[in-house]
């Protein structure tokens, strides 16, 4: 009991030191008051009631500080700075493929192209049952344990038993480091028109995109659809190298203020060559955000392309990483960033963190995602665009030059059921365990599977009895509101598994209301120019 109460005696010590050296540098009023923390902080490891998790206080302590700044700035534990990283420099080491649990056992959504599974054999649909002779199947565990076990150091090897077509067969896999991209698929949408979609922005986004626009210049592209349609964001150096192709020389691209920061400035360099001139349109939703709305701010303030879709999340907050001694990390707002016209589109936390982070759900009620005219902003947040002088407006996201509504009448309550139960995923899923061999014996190729395959006759039945067997209350009526989204949904998920993301994406587009309506303006010159003309009053 000694030895333990004098070890965390000495822990207490440590940390009341630590803050007092930090004070060092401080004023007289900060010393004052992180020596409060510090006995705080003592007298709750020295006297509570119970035993104390000497880390477990630490972090709610940081997150507790944190939570009453604003909705952006984060604590971060070891393991989520490093999660957070793969998605950010765009890759990680492991074997190369991605799955869905599906009744308790792994099943082998896609493998990576030229990845460590594929060169050993396996394939899109394999049931993995058991890694290094431990069962995973079954056994109700979670995707992150299963991920542990499959990642590790490139070189290092992992054995993995594979259900096939009722026989099991054993395959050991060479770790390598497995690329994370943030281009989900690009291709020629329509004549002369590419289409570019963007998930995230990485460390690799800008050479990604690069890669996509030279690729379909050769296909004799002349106008371009970027989609950031639910892009959260990402590096904000990503989406500046991004503008900076689409601008001219000392064109303003964004900047950033502080109270501790000073004023920086963002500029063009006028080395874009990658797409300066040609027709651009880039799509945007309500969970389009951050870099996303500084790449769409820029853009549209320099009336240099079209926006398309609907209000952007509304994030203007710069946050800065500060790595903690167990490599934890504080991500601290330190800057507002501005667009060219002086825009902050930050929307409001004046009212706390829970209305901030319901404020999508009442835009919703309020009708914002289907009447343009539901959405107001006050007077003393309108901008001027930097050439043809159009009215746009700050504190709340960016309003698209082009507003197109939620489809609400595609989905009914009902069918939002049967898809948050996952149940149209699970009805590809055993479909695809079942017909693998046929479907690609039925169609050569994508095209052909594209152009021939009916999901009504041939999958849909299969959706219809899984529903029925989860009791869900399911008439013909609802089969008539939902079956157009149920028999695209189904055909882009078996289209995506068999064929990759541009498949998926090329079947689900064609329903996509704002790729639609974006593909409609980026078409039509008429429509194009007529937004730089248009005076917002």
């Amino acid at each position: 009991m000694c030895r333990n109460k004098n070890s965390s005696m000495k822990k207490q010590l440590s940390v009341g030191l630590s803050l007092l050296l930090m004070a060092v540098s401080a004023n007289a009023e900060s010393v004052d008051y992180l020596r409060k923390l510090a006995y705080a902080y003592t007298v709750i490891n020295s006297y509570y009631v119970d035993k104390t998790d000497v880390s477990k206080v630490t972090d709610d302590a940081i997150e507790g500080m944190l939570d009453k700044l604003d909705p952006h700035s984060s604590y971060l534990t070891k393991e989520k700075v490093d999660e957070s990283r793969e998605q950010l420099t765009g890759n990680f080491e492991g074997i190369g493929v991605s799955f869905n649990m599906v009744d308790d056992t792994l099943l082998v959504v896609q493998t990576i192209t030229n990845g460590p599974s594929e060169r050993v054999g396996i394939m899109a649909g394999d049931k993995i049952i058991a890694v290094n002779d431990s069962s995973i199947a079954g056994v109700k565990m979670k995707n992150s344990d299963i991920m542990k076990r499959l990642r590790g150091k490139k070189g290092t090897y992992v054995n993995v038993t594979v259900l096939r077509d009722g026989h099991l067969l054993p395959f050991t896999i060479e770790r390598d480091k497995i690329p994370v991209y943030s281009v989900d698929t690009y291709y020629m949408i329509a004549p002369g028109v590419g289409y570019i979609k963007v998930n995230r922005f990485s460390a690799t986004t800008y050479q990604e995109v690069s890669d996509a626009v030279r690729a379909l210049k050769k296909q004799k592209m002349t106008r371009l659809i970027l989609d950031l349609q639910d892009n959260g964001g990402g590096l904000m150096n990503a989406a500046t190298s991004l503008a900076d192709e689409f601008l001219d020389e000392d064109e303003l691209i964004v900047y950033t203020q502080g109270e501790a920061q000073r004023t920086q400035r963002t500029v063009a360099s006028g080395k874009g060559k990658l797409f300066n001139r040609e027709k651009l349109v880039i799509l945007v939703n309500e969970y389009s955000a951050s870099a996303s709305e500084i790449l769409s701010g820029a853009i549209q303030d320099w009336d240099r392309g079209v926006i398309v879709g609907r209000r952007t999340f509304g994030k203007g907050l710069v946050q800065r990483p500060f790595t903690l001694p167990d490599s934890s990390e504080i991500r601290l707002t330190i800057a507002r960033y501005y667009t060219p016209s002086g825009r902050c589109i930050q929307r409001s936390y004046a009212k706390g963190r829970k209305d901030y982070e319901e404020d999508l759900l009442n835009r919703y009620k309020h009708g914002e995602f289907v009447h343009a005219d539901s959405i107001s902003f006050p007077d003393s947040l309108k901008y001027t665009t930097r050439v043809a002088k159009r009215t746009v407006y700050g504190g709340g996201g960016i309003m698209p030059d082009i507003f197109v509504p939620a489809d609400t009448a595609r989905v009914d309550s009902i069918g939002r059921v049967v898809f948050n139960k996952g149940l149209v995923n699970k009805t590809v899923l055993q479909y695809l365990e079942h017909n693998r061999r046929k479907l690609r014996s039925d169609y050569s190729d994508f095209e052909s599977f594209e152009r021939k395959f009916e999901a009504d006759s041939l999958i849909l039945p299969e959706l219809l009895e899984r529903i029925a067997a989860d009791s869900i209350p399911f008439t013909d009526e609802n089969l008539e509101r939902n079956h157009n989204v149920f028999s695209l949904n189904l055909k882009a998920l078996l289209a995506r598994y068999i064929w990759g993301m541009d498949a998926y994406f090329k079947i689900y587009n064609t329903d996509n209301v704002i790729v639609q309506k974006g593909l409609e303006i980026i078409t039509d010159d008429r429509k194009y120019e007529a937004v730089f003309k248009k005076q917002n009053q």
